[in-house]
């Protein structure tokens, strides 16, 4: 498998506050890797530093380069959508995909406009005549116009309506993702994303709690749900996490006996929140 990005002991320090701590990791080619962590958990940080943004200590490799020393070649072969797509909004939608067509040599016009007629995105209309999810939808669509090997999006449907962010994704699967390309989605709908990961990883204050594959996460992690009297005795197996619900209780379980577990209750594949909940609530360093 080909790796892309290699990162080894990554930190990153500001003023007041650790936002990576000693990171190490690889991302390989065909990949769809979901970046989870709350607000301040380093998410951010590490996207800008991948795209050449930020200093940082430690080495790290981007498609071959160095990505502060690189970063126009870089650039060549990666694209990034912010959280919040900034436009000019004197700009007609027209334009811009001229614009791109005259800057961007891996640019397909014709892959634009068909992302765009699944809008409801005016070809003649300005910037500052769309709504905010439109204007998104707009960003959206050149971005994904361009042939690049590594996307990388930070909550990249942030201001768009639930249809709408369901409509991009499975763009974005069926219209976009290949086996040559990689994609890094950091977002807190973890929910509407987990169903398209080949990978997740998992930040919490700077420190990179978990990085799997999903086949990983499901022979790593098990739920078991019991009834409420049984549950302080399963307390004593220590689970990473419990939800109480009506009449049960709910254990997520890290490298657990499962034998052992179904003797309780019923077992069962824990969702990426669920894991995500556990590890930052319970399971941690």
């Amino acid at each position: 498998m080909s790796t892309l990005i290699h990162a080894n002991d990554i930190s990153k320090h500001y003023k007041h506050t650790q936002a990576l701590d000693h990171v190490s990791f690889d991302i390989n080619k065909g990949q769809i890797i979901g970046l989870l962590g709350r607000n301040g958990a380093g998410k951010t940080t590490l996207l800008k530093i991948l795209l050449g943004l930020s200093s940082y200590q430690g080495e790290l490799s981007v498609l071959g380069m160095q990505p502060r020393q690189d970063r126009t070649a870089l650039m060549q072969r990666m694209c990034f959508i912010a959280d919040v797509a900034i436009l000019p909004k004197w700009l007609k939608v027209k334009d811009a995909l001229n614009f791109l067509e005259g800057v961007h040599p891996k640019f397909n016009r014709e892959k634009a406009l068909m992302f765009i007629e699944r809008t409801n995105v005016p070809l003649r209309g300005k910037v500052r005549h769309l709504s905010k999810g439109m204007a998104t939808q707009l960003h959206l669509a050149l971005v994904m116009a361009i042939d690049v090997e590594i996307l990388v999006l930070d909550e990249p449907t942030l201001g768009l309506d639930i249809l709408y962010r369901k409509t991009f994704y499975q763009n974005l699967l069926n219209d976009y993702f290949n086996e040559a390309r990689t994609i890094i989605i950091a977002t807190h709908q973890i929910e509407e994303i987990e169903g398209l990961l080949t990978d997740v990883m998992m930040l919490d204050q700077g420190h990179l709690l978990l990085k799997q594959s999903t086949t990983e996460l499901s022979e790593h992690f098990v739920a078991l749900t019991v009834r409420s009297d049984q549950a302080d005795e399963v307390r004593k197996l220590k689970p990473l996490s419990e939800q109480v619900q009506i009449g049960q209780v709910k254990f997520i379980f890290e490298q657990a006996d499962r034998q052992q577990l179904s003797a309780w209750g019923v077992l069962s594949n824990p969702s990426v929140s669920e894991i995500f909940v556990a590890k930052i609530s319970g399971g941690g360093r």
